[in-house]
């Protein structure tokens, strides 16, 4: 027997002993409890525990709980009418059966004490029904909420994954761009850049399976990419770290940092003849963690959140922590970008 059914019997027991429990009391307590009294309400508890039970087998049968709520109504109330005059008849039967028919339902004939009957039952089922009815639609409601919650949590977690399967091929893609222009140029250096290349995509698949990392951990990550590409831009490419110290160990989302790097030398040093500066920066600001990019550059008209890396910056981001973190992607001067990251700050 499953706990469900079983918590089913349980409230059932509950519900019908307790009421007669009250009655007696009151039978008690106004001096007019006999034994045909309790033998009375040991038919009446009977009867309305096999009249209930058979309602809520008809009940699941007809799938009463899944159709729609004007018609559940409807069929509660049919349904409530109809075994109230049974209940009302057996209940009758048995008393008649079993001699236990008080003085007034000797003087009534038997329509008169059904209508009595039924009217009384109808109360106490409908009731029953309305107790029924609201916990399982408290269930309902409640199973529906988990529902949503698991799906949620399972489309998050497949859009995260999705996302991180498409940040190391894009990222490969472009790294692999800039050791070609090397290949021919300067074998030797374009083996260092194959060395670092190897040491960022160790990093990447360490990563691979977590929602967040260190700072500390990013930073190596965006350190070999920056000397990678610092091989194929020269002396076109100075970058800066203005990092505090005590920011070293905040969570952050693996492969953001780099992704904005990348998307710093690709839109703004690549298309500048002399080059730029990239300078990373991690801070506490407002009570919040805040990491950005600058870069020299410039926006052309509007911010296109299209590109991949702004989209899957903003969709971790989302995912991650919802309305908790925030970015930014502005002009703060006539030749500098800057993208900026606010994060929740990481309690230890």
């Amino acid at each position: 027997m499953n706990s469900h059914y079983s918590k089913y019997w349980l409230f059932q027991a509950a519900g019908w002993l307790g009421f007669a429990g009250i009655y007696l009391f009151i039978a008690a307590s106004l001096n007019i409890l006999s034994s045909a009294y309790v033998e009375r309400m040991g038919i009446f508890v009977t009867v309305g525990t096999l009249i209930t039970h058979m309602m809520r087998w008809f009940i699941h049968r007809v799938d009463l709980l899944l159709k729609p709520l004007n018609k559940q109504v409807i069929g509660f109330v049919l349904l409530t009418f109809i075994c109230a005059v049974i209940f009302s008849g057996i209940e009758i039967g048995a008393y008649n059966l079993f001699n236990l028919e008080t003085q007034e339902m000797r003087r009534d004939n038997f329509v008169s004490e059904l209508v009595k009957f039924s009217f009384n039952a109808f109360i106490l089922i409908f009731i029953w029904n309305c107790i029924y009815f609201i916990y399982h639609f408290v269930e309902k409601s409640r199973k529906q909420q988990l529902d949503t919650l698991k799906l949620e949590a399972l489309v998050k977690e497949l859009e995260l994954q999705t996302i991180k399967a498409h940040i190391n091929p894009h990222f490969i893609f472009n790294s692999l761009n800039g050791i070609r222009a090397l290949v021919v140029e300067n074998p030797e250096r374009a083996r260092k850049a194959i060395t670092e290349l190897s040491n960022i995509l160790r990093s990447s698949m360490q990563v691979e399976k977590v929602e967040s990392v260190t700072l500390e951990r990013e930073l190596n990550i965006v350190k070999d990419y920056l000397a990678l590409e610092n091989m194929r831009f020269e002396d076109r490419l100075k970058i800066v770290y203005e990092i505090d110290d005590d920011t070293l160990d905040q969570q952050v989302p693996p492969m953001m940092l780099q992704t904005l790097v990348e998307n710093a030398i690709k839109h703004g040093i690549s298309k500048q003849l002399s080059g730029g500066v990239v300078k990373v920066i991690s801070d506490f600001k407002n009570n919040h963690h805040e990491l950005a990019v600058q870069n020299t550059g410039k926006l052309n008209g509007t911010i296109n959140k299209e590109g991949f890396g702004l989209s899957s910056t903003l969709n971790r981001l989302n995912i991650l922590y919802g309305d908790n973190a925030k970015f930014e992607l502005k002009q703060i001067t006539p030749q500098i970008v800057e993208a900026r990251v606010q994060l929740p700050v990481t309690i230890h």
